[in-house]
């Protein structure tokens, strides 16, 4: 194994001292050939998280475009072209791509730094953070990480440089008391470094220690080659301790949701057998209720029969009956003389339709008998005529038709049922 490498820098459109701009950044990423000098055989990159080299650049420059920063009488104008609009940042992992390419394990233990340090990332920058590339095409195996700072309207990335951003706060502030410009100076530099140093022991402690990578180097601590092996020693096992402590606290999780769940249970259980037993009392005082009523009718009858009980009981009840009996007696002839008349009411009501009914049933006898003898006086004229007419004549009218018999109910039996 070996020790951590990560490194931050902030570029504008402008090229620095060594001639570096965003444009030419973009193009060492992409591995433009003009931007790609220092590669024997430059492979295109492979992308890891988010957006491509080419799509993150337009992206940028547009902003840039639109970017504003305003200014002294409430103007605005175009953000500067030295001004930092690209915050990069740079991680390599100690395998060679030798060694990669060889070993499947150190493969897989390159892949897990890689997640490792994504995540990093995006907790260190957010949305910001647009895209995340590896170079294999280098001695080491490495990745690139780049910020474009579109959350803030004046495009400003020095806001992710830890280190700037401390001593610029420090400077802001000016001097303290008794401190002139210089002592300002060194305190700035002092809150730079502090920034750095956290920022690194931040990737430390979440990237680093968990893939069993040193802090520093030897050669920044001039050790020797028994005590930088010692040290190997020492992350590895520190390695395996996080790992084992990580097991642990995933067993202690489990072991607590497991508990919780449990717990859960019990609570419903107890909640359930809680809301049987409410009701199981209320039926309780229900049967109560009941029986409580039962034994009032008991005790009510019971008074009754001891009431009527014995002689003095035998004459109470005659006595009770007696005037019950009287007074369902002057009901009835209060009642009787209008019951009376109702009922002759209705028999003068049913003789009339009896006589109604005896009536039109003579009516329709009397005229069942004339339509009889109509009909049998036109037989006997058609009979005559037919005699007397000579049977040449075809003119003679024809005999009219004999009249229709229409049956009637038979009222004289209807009469008698």
């Amino acid at each position: 194994m070996g020790y951590q490498f990560i490194h931050l820098e902030s570029y504008s459109r402008k090229a620095d001292a060594k001639g570096r701009d965003t444009n030419f950044i973009f193009g060492e990423a992409s591995r433009r050939p003009e931007a790609s000098v220092h590669v024997t055989n430059p492979v295109p990159p492979v992308i890891v998280h988010g957006l491509s080299v080419e799509a993150v650049q337009e992206l940028h420059d547009a902003a840039v475009a639109s970017a504003t920063i305003e200014v002294k009488g409430g103007k605005s104008r175009k953000i500067r072209s030295d001004q930092n609009s690209l915050h990069t940042v740079v991680a390599s992992h100690p395998f060679t791509m030798d060694e990669i390419h060889a070993d499947p394990g150190k493969r897989r233990e390159a892949l897990q730094w890689e997640r490792r340090t994504i995540a990093w990332l995006q907790d260190q920058y957010g949305d910001d953070l647009k895209s995340v590339i590896r170079h294999e095409d280098e001695s080491h195996y490495h990745l690139h990480g780049y910020v474009v700072p579109t959350s803030d309207p004046e495009m400003k990335a020095a806001k992710y440089h830890p280190g700037v951003t401390a001593k610029r706060t420090v400077m802001t502030s000016g001097p303290a008391a008794g401190e002139d410009q210089k002592a300002l100076g060194k305190r700035g530099d002092a809150a730079y470094k502090a920034a750095m140093r956290e920022w690194q022991d931040s990737y430390h402690e979440t990237v680093a220690i968990p893939c069993g990578l040193t802090r520093l180097g030897p050669q920044r601590r001039r050790l020797s080659r028994d005590e930088w092996q010692r040290e190997q020693v020492q992350a590895r096992a520190l390695q395996n301790v996080v790992r084992q402590a990580r097991k642990v606290k995933a067993s202690g999780e489990e072991f607590i949701s497991r508990t919780k769940t449990n717990a859960a249970k019990m609570a419903a259980n107890a909640a359930h057998a809680q809301d049987a037993a409410r009701k199981a009392a209320a039926a309780a005082l229900a049967v109560q209720d009941r029986a409580r009523q039962e034994h009032e009718q008991a005790r009510a009858s019971i008074a009754d029969a001891e009431r009527y009980s014995g002689w003095a009981g035998r004459l109470r009840a005659v006595w009770d009956k007696f005037r019950e009996s009287k007074m369902a007696e002057r009901i009835r002839n209060e009642f009787l003389g209008e019951i009376d008349r109702w009922r002759d009411v209705a028999k003068t009501a049913e003789r009339r339709q009896l006589e109604a009914e005896r009536q039109r049933y003579e009516a329709e006898q009397k005229a069942r008998a004339a339509q009889e003898a109509a009909m049998r006086a036109g037989i006997e004229r058609d009979r005559l005529r037919s005699i007397l007419a000579p049977a040449a004549d075809h003119s003679a009218p024809e005999p009219s038709p004999s009249p229709k018999l229409t049956l009637k109910p038979n009222w004289e039996k209807k009469e008698k049922s």
